[in-house]
C-alpha cells in the first residue's frame, strides 16, 4: 500500500499509474486520504480568513469593543474550518452518488465504491493548491482531469466516457440552477428595450 506521501505525489504527478496502484484500496482507505487533504485545506484557508480578519481591523480601525474583535476573528476561523470539514465530506459522497449515475448509464461497472474513490482521490490538486488565489482555478482544472483519469482508471472505461459521464454530472445541475435562478429572479432582472432612438438597456417592470 503507497504511503500518504507517495499517493500525495502520484495523483498530483502520475495519476494513472497511482490509481492502478491504489485499485485494492477500500473506501475507507480511500476516505481518511481525503479526510487528511481536506483538513489542509481547512486550516490552510482558515489562516487565511483569519490574516484577513486582521487586515479588515487593521485598515478600518476598530469598529467594536476590542475583546468583541479579539472573540470573533479565531470564532469566524473557527466556523470556516468546521465549514469546509462538514461540507467537503458531505460534498464527496453527493457528487459521489450523482456521478455514478452517469457512468453507470455510459458503462461503468465496477461500482459505486471506484466511483467515490475517484472522487476523493481526484481532489488532491484542488484541495491542495485551491486556497492559493488565482492558483484556485488552475487546481480546479488539474483536480478535473485527475478524476477523469480516475473514473478511467478504476472503471475500465474509455476517457471518452468519463468525460462525457463528468460533463453530464456537472451541466445538469448548473442548467437546473440556471432555471430556478430565472423563475425566482426573473421578474427582478430588467428586460432589453431597443427602439429608433436608444439601442442600450433599460428597466422595464
Amino acid at each position: 500500500m503507497l504511503s500518504f506521501g507517495e499517493k500525495v505525489k502520484g495523483f498530483l504527478f502520475s495519476p494513472s499509474e497511482t490509481f492502478d496502484s491504489t485499485r485494492g484500496d477500500t473506501l475507507g482507505d480511500a476516505f481518511r486520504y481525503y479526510v487528511v487533504i481536506l483538513l489542509i485545506f481547512g486550516l490552510l484557508l482558515a489562516v487565511m480568513v483569519g490574516v484577513a480578519f486582521s487586515l479588515f481591523r487593521m485598515f478600518l480601525g476598530p469598529i467594536m469593543h476590542p475583546a468583541v474583535e479579539t472573540f470573533w476573528g479565531p470564532l469566524f476561523a473557527a466556523g470556516v474550518f468546521i465549514l469546509i470539514l462538514v461540507g467537503g465530506i458531505l460534498d464527496a459522497f453527493i457528487c459521489g452518488l450523482w456521478l455514478h449515475i452517469w457512468i453507470y448509464l455510459v458503462g461503468g461497472r465496477n461500482g459505486v465504491v471506484q466511483t467515490l474513490k475517484a472522487v476523493m482521490c481526484g481532489a488532491t490538486p484542488v484541495l491542495l493548491f485551491g486556497w492559493i488565489p488565482l492558483l484556485g482555478i488552475v487546481a480546479s482544472i488539474w483536480s478535473l482531469i485527475v478524476m477523469i483519469i480516475g473514473v478511467r482508471q478504476l472503471h475500465d472505461i474509455s476517457t471518452g466516457k468519463a468525460v462525457i459521464a463528468i460533463i453530464i454530472a456537472i451541466v445538469i445541475p448548473m442548467i437546473i440552477f440556471r432555471a430556478l435562478m430565472t423563475i425566482l429572479l426573473g421578474p427582478l432582472m430588467p428586460m432589453p428595450m431597443t427602439g429608433p432612438m436608444t439601442g442600450h438597456w433599460v428597466y422595464n417592470p
